[in-house]
């Protein structure tokens, strides 16, 4: 930017996936206090998450987006048609943000997974069209109550305090960040109880998503997740499901609970 001479009408167009539109973003939050930003994403989990809601994030090795800021784009455009070059690891990670939605707030997409995993995998465009849409309208929907994550927008962190610490204890290269969050999803179903975590495990697994991270070490990614920018005062809220398609926000869980959630991430239990 600085070598284009770019000034305050300067418009940054990112065009790729959540790393793309997380440096993009945050470099169209900085340049000059702000220039215009237009996200067009060519990944589902860009697609579905990381290109809608104006948030920007830089990993440090201390943790996952330490650095970042607000900046909501002027236009998201996503067109379909890039998912078939999409490598299948990359679309599965993908698929991880789409199971998250569907918990969190639409049992009826959780559904629709669990009939059509097998077409979903091969990437018939009318399931891609509905799950990008419901997904994206859901985000939007959410954001547009809560841009600045203080209330409703929290639960679409539901996995991610697992997952963000999965993928800071292996410096961001074992796991793609939907790969993360996949197994993040498990364990938050397992801290949820009421049965849940079996039906979401089944699921993480037809889908191709890994649901367990091995040779980690629990009480070492329990640490990092109370480093998490949503903790208060040290202390982890955790996302937790009433029932598949409704979550909340919780404190002061039992600690026999959190401690077997995180064990969950590395072993049968």
């Amino acid at each position: 930017l600085a070598q284009a001479q770019a000034g305050r009408d300067a418009v940054v167009v990112a065009v790729g996936g959540g790393v793309v539109g997380d440096l993009a973003g945050f470099a169209a939050a900085t340049w000059n206090r702000g220039v215009d930003l237009v996200q067009v994403p060519t990944t589902l989990l860009s697609m579905v998450d990381a290109s809608i809601g104006g948030k920007t994030g830089i990993n440090l090795a201390q943790g996952k987006n330490l650095v970042g800021a607000f900046h909501q784009p002027r236009l998201v455009v996503a067109d379909l048609e890039t998912l078939k070059t999409l490598p299948d690891r990359e679309f599965r990670a993908g698929l991880a943000e789409v199971v998250k939605y569907a918990l969190i707030g639409d049992a009826g997409l959780f559904s629709l997974l669990e009939r059509n995993a097998g077409d979903i995998l091969v990437r018939r465009p009318a399931l891609l069209e509905k799950i990008v849409e419901k997904c994206a309208s859901h985000k939007a929907r959410v954001v547009a109550l809560d841009e600045r994550e203080s209330g409703p927008r929290m639960l679409l962190n539901f996995g991610h305090t697992f997952g963000h610490a999965i993928e800071t204890a292996t410096g961001y290269r074992r796991y793609l960040h939907g790969e993360a969050v996949a197994i993040g999803l498990c364990a938050a179903a397992r801290l949820s109880g009421k049965g849940l975590e079996g039906r979401v495990r089944g699921l993480i697994r037809q889908l191709g998503l890994p649901d367990r991270a091995p040779g980690l070490k629990p009480e070492a990614l329990q640490r990092l997740a109370a480093g998490d920018k949503k903790a208060r005062g040290g202390r982890v809220r955790y996302v937790v499901l009433d029932r598949i398609g409704a979550a909340r926000v919780a404190e002061g869980l039992p600690a026999a609970d959190v401690e077997g959630a995180w064990q969950g991430i590395v072993r049968n239990m």
